[in-house]
């Protein structure tokens, strides 16, 4: 992570765009509360908070750690406790033990126990329709045995696993809550969810009664349409931080009080290839693509070059079997070599593209390099998230299309299952995510996720451009911003305008 100060102002840019339409920052409010809310600007748009049943990453990215809490959570790549203060593993690594911390309760005053607990990892296994529910597989049943003392069995070791309980799918949640998970959720964590609007704003109340230190000020979380809109209400002051920056060109245009910090994510830009339709069902095609991408001149289109760089493979840097490898470099030459070879050169292509900032920036960049390959290219919109989410997610009606994938260590969920949309179906790398998962230890895991990245990108089953960074703005006295995206949720319970 780096901040700075940008120098100079060429105020007439953004100015020139009209603001949306909101009443933040410094005088707003979270309904029901008295205190002042500090506003948080994002493009990416929640349209339910129920991320049981529906995708994206805008619903956890305001709720998890926030509103909903875990057992266990990651920190500097290392699980440690969370709503559970510790916990043992039988020696045959099957038999987890959880000793939950006490006094703790939901938003609504029930008390979080063990059987709450128990309730929420059977309520995945059960009734989730999100796909990461995958990622409870491996538990064989969940018991309270005690009134702050959860088992859980798994049906065999799993390395992932424990990981995966810090992430939304171990989400702590209200037996009494499910009813209304769209609107208005109940956690544990350090607000609660005052007010909902889809695709407007998530206003989140500070808790007093939170079991750990409450909340620095409530906080609202408002949805622009695009990053321009968002910093214009930065400059006008009616909002406080603007998260995930999609336009960094703006970064030299700021007035010199507006502070500039850029963290990591696990974020990565997918230009995904229906495996399964024509032209990409041909390997040799995907292999094209893969070669004739320039992905370094993508990064300075979109990022001015501040994404990483994973050498096309969709791993971030934070992940343990990340290398420094180029699993594709850039060669246009023998990207139209292998087009001929295919018989692929002429072929119509339909790249259907969310209207996102960065999506809609990375469309237009990569639109003549696919035709400079031999693509007869047809861009398609699709609103985000909506029409994307079904027609491309859910129907698979595309050729190519891209998208962040922001959950951590996805890896697994994207290519472990032929159902996704990518369609990328290898029995030989579901074996390599089969035996990394039963590894014994950690070193194992990580030496058999690095065999599973090299066959991946050996089949091209995607490319991955970059990993995004988290660029955000603050107004001038804003402190608390944690702009590393170390798991699917943001830290906001630290921010607060200096007193």
């Amino acid at each position: 992570m780096f901040s700075r100060t940008p120098r100079g102002l060429a105020a007439g840019v953004l100015a020139s765009l009209s603001l949306t339409a909101c009443s933040a920052g410094h005088t707003a409010t979270v309904a029901d509360t008295d205190s002042p809310a500090v506003v948080l600007a994002t493009t990416s748009a929640a349209t339910s908070l129920d991320f049981t049943s529906t995708g994206g990453a805008a619903i956890t990215s305001a709720l998890m750690g926030n509103v909903f809490e875990t057992l266990v959570q990651v920190d500097s790549g290392e699980i440690v406790p969370g709503l559970a203060h510790r916990w043992e593993v039988s020696p045959d690594a099957r038999t987890y033990t959880f000793h939950l911390r006490e006094g703790i309760t939901f938003s609504d005053g029930a008390a979080f126990n063990a059987d709450t607990a128990a309730f929420s990892i059977d309520y995945v296994r059960n009734h989730w329709t999100n796909g990461i529910s995958s990622q409870m597989d491996a538990v064989e049943s969940a018991t309270a045995i005690a009134p702050h003392t959860l088992q859980v069995r798994l049906a065999q070791p799993s390395q992932r696993w424990l990981w995966s309980m810090a992430t939304a799918v171990g989400a702590m949640m209200h037996p009494g809550g499910i009813g209304n998970l769209a609107h208005q959720p109940i956690g544990t964590g350090p607000f609660r969810v005052a007010r909902f609007s889809p695709s407007e704003f998530v206003e989140l109340a500070a808790r007093p009664d939170y079991w750990g230190t409450p909340a620095a000020s409530d906080v609202t979380i408002r949805y622009f349409p695009d990053t321009l809109s968002s910093v214009n209400a930065l400059q006008s002051g009616s909002v406080d931080v603007v998260w995930a920056v999609q336009n960094p060109e703006l970064l030299g245009n700021l007035p010199d009080d507006i502070g500039v910090e850029v963290g990591s994510t696990h974020g990565e830009i997918l230009v995904s290839m229906n495996n399964r339709a024509a032209p990409f069902n041909d390997p040799r095609v995907r292999r094209a693509v893969a070669l004739g991408v320039d992905r370094e001149g993508l990064n300075q289109v979109l990022f001015d070059g501040l994404a990483t760089d994973t050498g096309g493979a969709p791993i971030a840097p934070s992940d343990p079997w990340f290398s420094e490898k180029d699993y594709a470099p850039y060669d246009p030459q023998a990207a139209r070599a292998l087009m001929e070879e295919a018989g692929a050169v002429g072929t119509p292509l339909r790249l259907t593209v969310p209207t996102l900032p960065y999506t809609q920036t990375l469309a237009e960049a990569l639109y003549s390099q696919l035709r400079d390959l031999g693509f007869a290219v047809e861009l398609e919109s699709a609103e985000f998230p909506a029409l994307w989410l079904g027609q491309v997610m859910g129907a698979k009606d595309y050729q190519m299309s891209m998208i962040a994938h922001v959950e951590p260590r996805d890896i697994t969920t994207i290519f472990g299952n032929p159902d996704y949309y990518v369609g990328y179906d290898d029995p030989e790398t579901r074996e390599l995510f089969a035996a990394a998962d039963r590894a014994p230890t950690r070193e194992e895991n990580a030496q058999l996720m690095q065999q599973a990245v090299e066959r991946i990108m050996d089949n091209a089953g995607s490319l991955t451009i970059a990993n995004m960074p988290n660029i955000v703005l603050t107004a001038p006295g804003v402190e608390g911003v944690h702009p590393d995206m170390v798991s699917d949720g943001l830290i906001l319970r630290d921010l607060k305008e200096a007193q």
